[in-house]
C-alpha cells in the first residue's frame, strides 16, 4: 500500500506562485510513477505533471509547460509541484497519483493508469 498526503496549497493572485508537497510512505516499489492532477469545479480531472521516479524524467500537459515544475526527493519520499505565474483557470483541487508502472504516451494523464491517490490540496487564483 501507498500512502499519499498532499500540502501547499491556498489562495493566490494572478502571477503568483504557490508550491504544492505530496508525501509518500508505503512500497516503494508501488510507485514508479508520480503525477499531479487537478480537478475544477464541474470539470473532469485531468493530469498535469508526471515523474518517472527511477529515472526522473519529466512530463507536463500543454496547459502547464513552462510554468511549472515537478520533482522528487527520494530520501525524504517527497514529489513537489513548483506553480509559477498562476493564472485563474489554474484553480483547482491538485491531487497527488501514485502508479507501479509509469504508463506512456497520453495515457501518463490519464486517472485510470493510477493505483493510488491522496486527498487533494485546494489551489485558488484570483484575478
Amino acid at each position: 500500500q501507498v500512502q499519499l498526503v498532499e500540502s501547499g496549497g491556498g489562495s493566490v493572485q494572478t502571477g503568483g506562485s504557490l508550491r504544492l508537497s505530496c508525501a509518500a510512505s508505503g512500497a516503494t516499489y508501488s510507485r514508479d510513477c508520480m503525477a499531479w492532477f487537478r480537478q475544477a469545479s464541474g470539470k473532469e480531472r485531468e493530469g498535469v505533471a508526471v515523474i518517472h521516479t527511477r529515472g526522473g524524467s519529466t512530463f507536463y500537459a500543454d496547459s502547464v509547460k513552462g510554468r511549472f515544475t515537478i520533482s522528487l526527493d527520494n530520501a525524504k519520499g517527497t514529489v513537489y509541484l513548483q506553480m509559477n505565474i498562476l493564472q485563474p483557470e489554474d484553480t483547482a483541487m491538485y491531487y497527488c497519483a501514485a502508479s507501479r508502472v509509469c504508463p506512456y504516451g497520453v495515457s501518463r494523464y490519464r486517472t485510470e493508469q493510477y493505483n493510488y491517490w491522496g486527498q487533494g490540496t485546494q489551489v485558488t487564483v484570483s484575478s
